[in-house]
């Protein structure tokens, strides 16, 4: 029987796609191969860089406390290195952040002012011999919030944090709560360096690039996980006059108080 150069043809161009499309699957899985690869080691680098920016800022912290203590000339050099070391950790915890994600969130009902007193006394345990006098509103006693306990935590040390971080030895930071209209905040004031319009993170208040020597990196998370909750994070800041946090929350979280 002859054999039919049509089919033949249709023979050889199946053929030929059948490899290609074999080969193309290859080379496809491969490079998803790589691409979850470079994923796994991405995330392996930012949880790395994240752990040596929190060991690096703690101890930079306590630094700091030391030398504002010392005073004198000795002290405010040994302040710029602690001051120093600050930035070098923000500049690690940049590298290692991960865009900002929507946290889930683990909802209970809590008295606040069990937790101002455990972040307020870490936040000063870091400062070592250091000191601040930390002025918490009677008010806020009374208070109970429907939240997740952990993630207001963790937003909080991070704005007391910046406060620490911008006051010298002695100086106030002062917690209260504040009410608008449909919501309440807790502002945490202080009287220190302050910050001048142009070093403040434009990530607090539009979502942009954190910048502004590190402090937006803090500032970030401490706005997502206030965000995740219905609420926002806002810092107004005058140089050499001071700093007032507000992290505000749905009235509707808020008991007592």
């Amino acid at each position: 029987m002859a054999l039919d150069v049509s089919d033949l043809i249709l023979a050889l161009l199946a053929s030929g796609l059948g490899a290609a499309v074999i080969a193309g699957r290859a080379r496809l899985a491969g490079q998803t191969a790589e691409v979850q690869t470079a994923q796994h080691l991405a995330a392996e680098r930012g949880r790395a860089l994240a752990l040596l920016a929190q060991e690096v800022q703690s101890t930079s912290l306590s630094l700091l406390g030391r030398a504002q203590v010392l005073g004198g000339e000795a002290g405010r050099a040994f302040e710029a290195e602690a001051r120093h070391l600050l930035s070098l950790s923000d500049q690690a915890a940049e590298a290692g952040s991960e865009r900002e994600r929507t946290p889930s969130l683990k909802e209970e009902r809590f008295p606040l002012a069990p937790l101002l007193r455990e972040t307020v006394a870490l936040t000063a345990q870091r400062l070592g011999p250091g000191r601040r006098l930390w002025r918490v509103e009677p008010a806020l006693e009374a208070v109970t919030l429907r939240a997740d306990r952990r993630a207001l935590r963790a937003a909080l040390l991070e704005v007391l944090t910046r406060a620490v971080r911008a006051t010298g030895e002695g100086d106030a930071i002062d917690l209260r709560l504040e009410r608008a209209r449909d919501s309440l905040a807790l502002v945490v004031e202080d009287e220190g360096l302050g910050l001048g319009a142009e070093d403040l993170s434009p990530a607090v208040h539009d979502g942009g690039a954190p910048r502004s020597r590190g402090l937006g990196i803090g500032l970030v998370i401490a706005r997502a996980l206030l965000r995740a909750h219905g609420g926002e994070l806002v810092l107004e800041a005058a140089e050499g006059v001071g700093a007032r946090a507000f992290l505000s929350l749905p009235a509707e979280r808020w008991a007592g108080g």
